[in-house]
């Protein structure tokens, strides 16, 4: 019996001595030594009791040993949890009574705060720090480099993310071996990944983007990663000439943008840009465009189903749209009451069916159901239309429908508009609640640096290209949108800042 992770993104690494990561100060870890690496952090984690099924849950920085962390839980069969590193004791004690794992790993300078929760739950703690060392790499440097690897299948689970909770209980989105490694073999494909691509990973690797988009792509084609901790402007532009793939989400270009040492000639050796896990704003495709000659590629995935859609590798990079269907996987646009297949131009659910799709949400059955189709198809709670070539773009989240007079308004048709106007960077649209209309159609903005909004002078351009229930009936000028780490704008808690303007007025 095979293990499927195993067997095409780690095995491999045996015969490979050129260099797999690249860190910023020049060191380089070969495939040989980051698959010794991976074995005896395996080693370790059965040391600690770990046995196929179980999680295995980390908190660390990003370093080459915390990804070894992943594959040592592919080894051995058990499922990898990884947490994002912002989150609070009062989250993870969440996470850890939900997902019970048998390990927990943190930074040592949590360690104290977290070791009581861990305890609570039942789960041996250890340390790793972002230099790598800790009481974890101290057991992993005691344990032989050759390890019996667990048998699995495509259907066994090999890990357990969870969603952002920004609306209720977060749901831990199970994933199997079929489901990260079918997404990995048809991004390879599609994006035309090689062995001798250098892709410039400087995303977090407790997200989908970062660890299973990002690592896994590189680990199956046999290509090599600078492998940052984070995005520095300094180091991305510095390591730039050395790379020929950047995978980021929309800060990373606009904040290269924003520096005039990014140029046509700084982009002029790499081969392809890739955005997600925000919006890619239509004036960002097109000023990359203007100063690079390159047009971003942007995708479209979840935490529960990896990557659904890309615009093309070749062919039209369409602005404003995530591209057609990944092969193997089925997207459709319906009416969400009803289940029924909408044409072209018509905005309804957007529902995905695949091997990429999860199996399922941790220990809640009652909400699997709700989510899925008698079909198979999983309700994404995105909102979208094809257009007549089918390019899907998306106009917000299901919770982010406004209803205003028994009308429905979609977000991003307006914040399109009001990204267009003169001083304006960006924009977010909330519904809040008012007497009249049980919500209200509010503009939040953000002015370019050093540009004056003039809210008049915009009523007057919307006024023209809107139907009056769509135009906001407030705006407010604020200095950022609130983010979370991966870029996107956390509406939540707009409505909770302004929730108030009209009931309380």
């Amino acid at each position: 019996m095979t293990n499927p992770l195993y067997d095409r993104l780690f095995a491999p690494l045996s015969t490979r001595t050129q260099g797999l990561l690249r860190m910023p100060d020049g060191a380089v870890v070969s495939g040989v030594e980051f698959l010794a690496g991976v074995h005896r952090a395996a080693s370790a984690l059965r040391t600690l009791g770990v046995r196929a099924g179980d999680r295995v849950a980390v908190q660390v920085a990003k370093t080459p040993e915390a990804l070894a962390v992943y594959g040592a839980a592919a080894v051995v069969g058990a499922v990898f949890l990884p947490l994002n590193t912002a989150y609070t004791p009062a989250e993870i004690e969440y996470f850890v009574g939900d997902a019970e794992p048998t390990v927990l790993l943190v930074d040592p300078a949590k360690r104290d705060a977290l070791a009581p929760i861990a305890a609570r739950h039942g789960a041996a703690v250890r340390t790793l720090d972002a230099q790598g060392r800790g009481s974890f790499r101290d057991l992993c440097d005691a344990q032989p480099d050759d390890i019996a690897i667990e048998p699995r299948d495509a259907n066994d689970l090999a890990a357990l993310l969870y969603t952002s909770g920004t609306t209720g209980r977060s749901k831990g989105a199970m994933l199997s071996h079929g489901n990260l490694l079918s997404n990995a073999e048809a991004l390879a494909r599609e994006w035309r990944f090689r062995a001798d691509d250098t892709l410039l990973h400087a995303l977090p690797i407790f997200h989908t983007h970062g660890l299973f988009v990002a690592s896994n792509v590189s680990l199956l084609s046999g290509a090599s990663m600078l492998f940052l901790p984070g995005f520095d402007l300094d180091a991305v532009l510095r390591l730039l000439p050395q790379a020929t793939v950047l995978m980021g989400v929309p800060t990373f270009y606009t904040r290269l943008l924003d520096d005039a040492r990014f140029d046509r000639a700084a982009a002029a050796h790499m081969r392809l840009f890739v955005s997600g896990s925000a919006p890619l704003l239509a004036e960002t495709h097109r000023a990359f465009e203007a100063r690079t000659a390159h047009r971003i590629l942007e995708r479209y995935g979840m935490t529960e189903t990896n990557m659904n859609t890309s615009n093309p590798y070749e062919g039209e990079r369409r602005a404003g749209t995530v591209g057609k269907p990944l092969p193997g996987v089925e997207v459709r646009v319906v009416d969400a009451a009803s289940g029924a297949a909408l044409p072209a131009g018509e905005t309804g659910s957007v529902e995905v069916r695949g091997p990429n799709v999860f199996q399922g949400y941790w220990r809640m059955p009652e909400k699997t159901r709700e989510e899925f189709r008698d079909d198979g198809f999983f309700i994404t709670g995105d909102l979208g239309r094809f257009d007549d070539e089918g390019y899907l773009a998306l106009v917000g989240r299901g919770k982010d429908l406004i209803i205003t007079g028994g009308y429905n308004v979609y977000p991003k048709e307006i914040e399109l508009l009001l990204d267009e106007q003169p001083g304006v960077l960006e924009s977010a649209v909330i519904g809040v609640p008012h007497p009249d209309f049980g919500e209200a159609v509010f503009a939040v903005l953000v002015p370019q640096p050093g540009a004056r909004i003039d809210l008049d002078a915009i009523d007057a351009v919307l006024r023209e290209r809107l139907a009056g229930y769509k135009r906001p009936k407030a705006a407010e000028i604020v200095a950022e949108l609130p983010r979370n780490t991966m870029g996107k704008v956390q509406k939540n808690l707009l409505r909770d800042r302004f929730g108030g303007r009209f009931v309380n007025a």
